[in-house]
């Protein structure tokens, strides 16, 4: 969500170059049944030559998942976030609305814009929030329905003048698109509550 995406000033500054190519490797993040909500497997795509993390950078800014290229710098331009969290709201909408709240509290200046994403799987929901600092936050909601008593988001920091932009906003959408969720039960022997594959 945008509060985290703006707290984690820890994040990297990715590298300039962007992979061409199509052929990504697969992520899972997992989560452990917590109460009522039972475990849970968010899966999807990375873009080919960037780095996947959820159990170092990630654990230690507090989300799911992160995928980035280059060396981990400490700034959040160009890294894909995973947030996973128990739904409490009665809609996706209603996520998206606090979400909307919470940034314009926090940049009364900014705009709002819609992402438009189209994911086969669940539905979600996109939108860019064009700070009054020139850098834009494209968020993306997506709801995997009342049984998984989760919803999660996938956010990227992209500056507007970033020469990238597009080829980077391309592989956010592939993978938003592609994310997925299924139920996950935690090996018996195992203590984790996330990992990688």
């Amino acid at each position: 969500m945008r509060v985290l995406v703006l707290c984690i000033g820890m994040l990297l500054y990715a590298g300039v170059s962007l992979a061409a190519g199509p052929v990504g490797t697969s992520v899972e993040a997992h989560g452990a049944a917590d109460g009522n909500v039972p475990g849970w497997t968010i899966s999807t795509t990375a873009p080919a030559g960037w780095t996947k993390d959820c159990c170092t950078y990630a654990s230690a800014i507090g989300v799911n998942y992160v995928l980035y290229q280059g060396e981990w710098t400490g700034k959040p331009d160009r890294v894909m976030v995973l947030n996973v969290w128990p739904s409490k709201l009665p809609t996706l909408d209603d996520e998206l609305q606090g979400d909307r709240k919470h940034y314009l509290q926090a940049d009364p200046a900014g705009k709002v814009d819609v992402f438009a994403v189209s994911n086969p799987h669940m539905p979600c929901r996109g939108v860019v929030y064009s700070g009054s600092d020139h850098v834009d936050d494209i968020v993306v909601f997506c709801d995997p329905g009342q049984v998984a008593g989760v919803r999660y988001s996938w956010s990227m920091t992209v500056a507007e003048s970033d020469p990238m932009r597009q080829p980077l906003l391309d592989a956010f959408k592939h993978v938003v698109e592609q994310s997925n969720y299924a139920k996950f039960t935690a090996p018996a022997s195992s203590t984790r509550q996330a990992a990688s594959h």
